[in-house]
């Protein structure tokens, strides 16, 4: 799961937005620092990713991949999980995409503090509600993989493996609700209550 399906899934669950995002940045498992309700989206973005890479249908999926690509399968599965989330959003919220992606960007950029203990600048909340908006298109997903393929020193393997995204996201569709539901009724439970 990407920034859209992590920010959808702490919608679902409750938690913390801009702890959602800040899971891919902050290092480390003292939390202590944060907030809780941030440490706990932290937390639960860590999960999330965990029982990603073993849910059963992404782990299927996985092994389609040319054995060279397998290791960066993981990255491309979850940008076109979003990719998915967002085609299919009407499936999964009330709210419209445009309105979500607006509304997450803004309480994102309310933990301005926290982004910069964590070394890393808060997202801006209008270009990232358009970047989170951009996976509906299959420019933005080609942008995204080749974002992630920058910020690598060996860039050769994802970017093999980015070719991929397209049946990776045809596979993805009608698993989609599944695994999302998999994933917000198996973690719920290990979320600690709202102060």
């Amino acid at each position: 799961m990407n920034f859209l399906a992590h920010l959808w899934i702490a919608e679902a669950t409750g938690t913390s937005m801009p702890g959602a995002i800040l899971g891919d940045i902050v290092r480390g498992s003292d939390l202590s620092a944060y907030p809780d309700a941030i440490a706990d989206g932290i937390r639960l973005h860590r999960r999330v990713d965990a029982a990603t890479d073993r849910h059963p249908a992404l782990t299927a999926l996985r092994g389609t991949f040319p054995p060279g690509q397998r290791r960066y399968a993981g990255i491309v599965m979850d940008i076109a999980c979003d990719h998915v989330l967002a085609t299919d959003w009407h499936q999964h919220s009330r709210e419209s995409l445009q309105a979500f992606c607006l509304r997450s960007a803004h309480a994102v950029a309310t933990a301005t503090a926290w982004f910069e203990r964590a070394g890393s600048p808060a997202p801006q909340p209008a270009s990232f509600a358009r970047l989170l908006q951009s996976y509906g298109d299959a420019g933005g997903i080609d942008r995204a993989l080749r974002r992630v393929a920058a910020r690598m020193r060996r860039a050769e393997g994802l970017t093999a493996a980015a070719s991929q995204w397209r049946p990776a996201a045809a596979a993805i569709r009608p698993q989609l609700a599944a695994i999302l539901d998999d994933l917000v009724t198996g973690l719920a439970s290990r979320i600690p209550p709202a102060a």
